[in-house]
């Protein structure tokens, strides 16, 4: 299965060998591919430099093992639709574009009305709610 990571996922998985970093390799030796792109990368480079800079070579390291997907604008009338304040939806779009099954992001305060909702064939989950439900699971190409 497809899945797609926001930028504070890989922010926390960065930061420390702790529960992200540990969901992403259960995910990957699962048999998933997970994608991310520019946008998402740059922004948790952006956020690690100003609050973690130690943790940006974490990321480098982590950065080989995703599947990058090119950085392409979102189509302005598609992403209006998305229910999402306009810095997000780029990531939501992305996911979409990718064809992924599944979008992960810690963010309750944009993203957490949607947990658990498919838009556009992606289903929204927090780290928690994909943990469980990717982890039981047999992955589909």
């Amino acid at each position: 299965m497809r899945i797609f990571l926001d930028a504070n996922v890989l922010f926390s998985a960065a930061k420390s060998d702790g529960a992200m970093r540990r969901l992403i390799g259960l995910l990957r030796a699962g048999g998933h591919e997970i994608w991310i792109d520019h946008y998402v990368l740059e922004e948790a480079r952006r956020n690690l430099a100003a609050k973690e800079p130690a943790a940006l070579a974490a990321l480098e390291t982590l950065v080989p093992q995703l599947h990058i997907g090119a950085l392409r604008a979102p189509d302005p009338a598609f992403s209006a639709t998305l229910p999402l304040p306009e810095k997000d939806r780029p990531v939501l779009a992305a996911a979409i574009h990718h064809r992924c099954a599944v979008v992960v992001t810690g963010d309750r305060t944009h993203f957490g009305p949607l947990y658990g909702k498919t838009i556009s064939g992606v289903t929204v989950h927090s780290p928690r709610s994909a943990a469980v439900m990717l982890l039981t699971t047999a992955p589909k190409a």
